[in-house]
């Protein structure tokens, strides 16, 4: 276990892989240990220097309220910790926003960027509220959080696809393991973090060649706020998937077309 010191914040990190190097942003609620498939997906053929962000996993809880600059300064300083003067960034849903701020307050130290499923906020379009959700009864919200992940998942269209149905099983036993007082506040600190989010006026700072990317069933990160993040930022190239917002596991091609843009910087286009 590797930690880094900050004023307000110990972050607990890891390297997996060799190659170039990549700073990987987790997503809402998400750690080092249950985004591990797509961490050494990425580790294949890159170094990747990935956190637990403040509030959660191993890393400590501070007060709050946290905002997306403080998320987007805890990886310049974790860059610093470790020696890396600059790098190629990959973040995805809620780390995607992390990236974007930290790719438009720091445009010098990012080599190459790729957004997952994300949004830039304003004008550009927010991603779905998840802290509305907390106040839906259990059942309820599941099923709100299943339809804004992939609109497609209703009973029936999972009946008849096996491996989605896996997916969506795995997502509720997850969800159903006890977390502690600790651990929820971690993950709405986050939550209410996401609500000013806001870099659509800023993208253009964004000088980097930008892959984005983007399932083509996914209402929480809807792939018209791809393309609005397309628009405004000068070197960036859109591809939609089929699946939705875990659509990287969902479409085999995504991750073999991001590892591709990271390793040599050609971006597939499929829409």
């Amino acid at each position: 276990m590797s930690t880094c010191e900050l004023p307000d914040v110990t972050l607990h990190y890891e390297v997996f892989g060799a190659g170039p190097r990549v700073l990987f942003f987790n997503g809402s609620g998400a750690t080092l240990a249950t985004s591990a498939p797509l961490i050494n997906a990425l580790a294949k053929n890159c170094e990747v220097l990935a956190h637990d962000q403040r509030g959660l996993g191993k890393t400590s809880i501070p007060d709050g309220p946290y905002t997306m600059a403080q998320y987007a300064a805890d990886g310049a300083a974790l860059l610093d910790h470790v020696g890396w003067d600059t790098c190629m960034v990959v973040g995805i849903s809620f780390g995607g926003m992390v990236a974007q701020e930290f790719a438009v307050t720091w445009p010098q130290r990012v080599t190459r960027l790729v957004l997952l499923c994300t949004s830039a906020g304003g004008e550009a379009g927010s991603s779905y509220p998840l802290h509305e959700l907390a106040t839906l009864p259990p059942d309820e919200r599941m099923e709100k959080t299943l339809l804004i992940t992939d609109r497609r998942y209703t009973p029936e269209w999972l009946a008849e696809h096996p491996f989605d149905a896996e997916l969506v099983k795995m997502r509720k036993d997850a969800a159903s393991i006890p977390k502690s007082d600790a651990v929820l506040k971690g993950e709405m600190l986050q939550l209410q973090a996401r609500v000013g989010h806001n870099v659509a006026s800023r993208l253009h700072n964004i000088v980097c060649p930008t892959y984005v990317t983007a399932g083509r069933y996914d209402d929480l990160a809807p792939v018209s706020n791809s393309e609005q993040i397309v628009q405004r930022i000068p070197d960036a190239q859109l591809s939609v998937y089929e699946g939705g917002h875990m659509f990287t596991a969902q479409d085999r091609q995504a991750i073999l077309d991001i590892r591709e843009f990271l390793a040599t910087g050609e971006r597939a286009v499929r829409l």
